[in-house]
This record gives structure tokens, C-alpha cells and sequence, in this order.
């Protein structure tokens, strides 16, 4: 237990210092996900009272913002060089079909449940339960699409599903200490079965859902340090962005470091390592 623990700390350390350096070189990405994000809001606001057809629209616009800002991820992960203007450029149709793909095949069953849980009175409970399960077992599928080789959604899925199966300690853990302070709250539960429900309702595939989590993990924290309500307006807009990027770049390295490696093989070589 002890050698586990060691191990887990050593990687998160590993993980942490390669987010910072990866944020350092990846400004402009910070900024393109502002502009991605103002975007995407106004686009909401003109498409939302078309209907059927601005829904469409925006689901569009959304898997092409969800996988340029994957792509950009990606290159700040590896990247030995700033990211420049003609990366952002460039990255817009990368990951596009991937983020439509597996959109569509959790829309089909998440619609064909709301439609069938209106007339029971457990309806919202089963979804929520559905959902939750969902934002689980799937919560790396966005990691998944960028950094796993894969040929269909249905093999985002089970890849997602099987690395949850094996890594789901090392990999919820840091997301469990950052919204502590949500959990902990008078609503928590209320608060924690919505953020997963938003979260599980797209795989995380939402553009909304990248800024949702930061966001409501922010204003917990303000909140449960006492900070005035007023002035959290403000500072929730000053750091969202910068903990949006990240977060995403924190959960690109955990997926790299973790996948393709056991609990059993960071332990060795946790041990090995202490032995030098």
C-alpha cells in the first residue's frame, strides 16, 4: 500500500511537471480557446431559436471547435516549440468525424431513455444513474481519440471503458481533490449528479462541458474559502481558461503516462528506481 501510494504521487508529480511545460509553450492555445469559446456562445444565441435545424448547426460547429481544440492539445503535449497562429489554423477538420461519431452513437440511447423515463417516476433517477455511469466508464474517451490508434466510436468506447477499468484510481483521483469543495457543499450531491450528467451526456465531447468542469470547480473553491459572490463573477472569467487548458493538458498526460502500462509495471519500476 505504501509502495502504491509512492508510486501514484511520483507519477502525478511526473504529470504535473510536464503540464507546466507544455502550458508554457501553449499560450496561443489558451487563446484560441477563448476565441473558440466566445464563438461557440454567440453561435448558441443566434442558432438556439431555429430549432431542429440550428441544432444541427450547432453540432456542427461543435465537433469542428471540440476537435481542433483536441488537435492543438495534442501538439502541446509533445510539442519542443511554442504553438504558433498556423497550428490553430490548421488544426479546424482534425478529429471532426471522431467527435460526430461517437456524439452520435450516445445521442441515439440518451434520447431513446429521456424519451421512455417521462412517464415513469423513476425517470430521473435511472437517467441520472445511466449518465453517471456513462461520464465513468467514458471519461477519457476524449484522450482516446487523440492518442489511441482506433478505426471506429465503437472502439473509442471500449478502449475508454477498458482503461477506466484498469487505471480508475490514478485517473479520478485528481479529478475527486478538484471539486472537493462542490461535493462538500449543502447541494453537493445535487451539484455532482448534474456536472456528471452534463458531462456524461456527451462523453466530455461537448465544447461546453471542457469549460463546464473548471468552471464549477472554481466557483467551489471560492466559495468554500469565503470568497465574495460579487467578485466571483470576475475572477471565474480570469480563470476558467487558463485551468480549462490545464486540466486538459494534465488529463493528456496522465492518459499517456497510464495507458499501455499496469499498476504492477509503475510499481516495479517505482521500486526499482528507490533501489539506485
Amino acid at each position: 500500500m505504501v509502495s502504491f501510494v509512492s508510486a501514484t504521487l511520483q507519477l502525478y508529480r511526473q504529470v504535473l511537471y510536464s503540464t507546466g511545460r507544455s502550458l508554457a509553450r501553449s499560450w496561443l492555445t489558451m487563446v484560441a480557446l477563448i476565441v473558440f469559446a466566445v464563438l461557440f456562445v454567440g453561435a448558441s444565441r443566434v442558432l438556439g431559436p431555429l430549432g431542429m435545424a440550428g441544432g444541427f448547426i450547432l453540432g456542427i460547429l461543435n465537433a469542428l471547435l471540440v476537435g481542433a481544440t483536441l488537435r492543438l492539445i495534442e501538439q502541446s503535449l509533445g510539442a519542443a516549440r511554442t504553438i504558433r497562429f498556423t497550428d490553430v489554423t490548421e488544426s479546424f477538420g482534425h478529429y471532426f468525424w471522431d467527435v460526430i461519431s461517437v456524439g452520435f452513437v450516445l445521442w441515439v440511447p440518451t434520447m431513446l431513455l429521456d424519451m421512455g423515463m417521462q412517464a415513469n417516476p423513476y425517470g430521473q433517477f435511472l437517467s441520472s444513474a445511466f449518465l453517471l455511469l456513462v461520464f465513468i466508464l467514458l471519461n477519457p474517451a476524449p484522450e482516446v481519440i487523440y492518442q489511441v490508434r482506433h478505426d471506429s466510436s465503437l472502439e473509442v468506447i471500449k478502449t475508454s471503458y477498458q482503461f477506466i477499468l484498469e487505471h480508475w484510481i490514478e485517473w479520478f483521483l485528481p479529478f475527486a481533490i478538484l471539486i472537493l469543495p462542490v461535493v462538500l457543499s449543502p447541494s453537493g450531491l445535487m451539484d455532482f449528479f448534474s456536472l456528471s450528467g452534463r458531462v456524461g451526456r456527451g462523453a466530455g465531447l461537448d465544447f461546453f462541458q471542457i469549460l463546464l468542469l473548471p468552471f464549477t470547480a472554481i466557483g467551489g473553491w471560492l466559495s468554500y474559502v469565503g470568497f465574495d459572490s460579487e467578485g466571483q463573477v470576475i475572477v471565474l472569467l480570469l480563470l476558467t481558461p487558463p485551468m480549462a487548458m490545464a486540466i486538459l493538458l494534465f488529463r493528456g498526460h496522465l492518459f499517456a503516462s497510464l495507458h499501455g502500462s499496469s499498476r504492477r509495471q509503475r510499481l516495479f519500476s517505482h521500486q526499482f528506481s528507490a533501489r539506485q
